[in-house]
């Protein structure tokens, strides 16, 4: 779930009027301390994110699907070596 900048500006805002620490502060707003930590050092919202493409072995989805034909792809581990 992403907050709004208000929200965020808030917290911070409050953090520092009231000095609170960042565990203070997560816990007056319900939000994990790391998250605050992290709005202190960049207030703006990531866009995108650093994750790798997953590349499917062809073979083994086939094989998975004929097995297993119920289930979603959710459900699917087709990397090899993966147990289900």
């Amino acid at each position: 779930m992403t907050y709004s900048i208000d929200f965020r500006k808030k917290v911070l805002s409050i953090k520092q009027q009231d000095q609170l620490t960042f565990s203070e502060t997560a816990q007056r707003f319900g939000v994990g301390q790391a998250t605050v930590v992290r709005w202190s050092q960049h207030i703006e919202p990531k866009r995108t994110r650093n994750k790798p493409t997953v590349k499917l072995n062809g073979e083994a989805l086939a094989q998975d699907v004929e097995e297993h034909p119920d289930s979603t792809g959710r459900n699917r581990i087709v990397e090899t070596g993966s147990q289900r």
